[in-house]
């Protein structure tokens, strides 16, 4: 992995940061796609690998994780939910919420300090 300087004086997640990360990733990766369950496994690798790669790039104090979920579009809805017990002045998520005519996507940033 790239060397990266740390900026230990930024205190809290920055959770719009991470959101344009994310969406940026994701527009690279579902961009024109149309649904494919073949390439499913893929996608999801690519989102959180390209996500995670460039959350840590930052340079900040944070152990991070990153969940990816592709449905194909129905008349059921999709539901996820989750909840984090932490210290939320230094820890932090945030949710992308992507979608086209034929696919949702739900990608969860999930920041825990690193106390040094």
């Amino acid at each position: 992995m790239e060397e990266y300087h740390r900026h230990c004086d930024e205190v809290g997640f920055n959770a719009e940061e991470a959101h344009n990360i994310v969406k940026e990733c994701v527009d690279g990766v579902l961009g024109g796609e149309d649904y494919n369950h073949d390439n499913i496994n893929q996608w999801t690798a690519n989102i959180v690998e390209q996500s995670l790669t460039h959350l840590v790039k930052l340079g900040k104090a944070y152990k991070y994780i990153v969940t990816c979920a592709v449905v194909q579009k129905s008349a059921y809805g999709f539901h996820t939910a989750s909840s984090c017990f932490w210290d939320t002045t230094a820890d932090g998520t945030c949710t992308v919420r992507w979608e086209n005519r034929t696919m949702n996507c739900v990608v969860n940033v999930f920041a825990i300090a690193i106390v040094l």
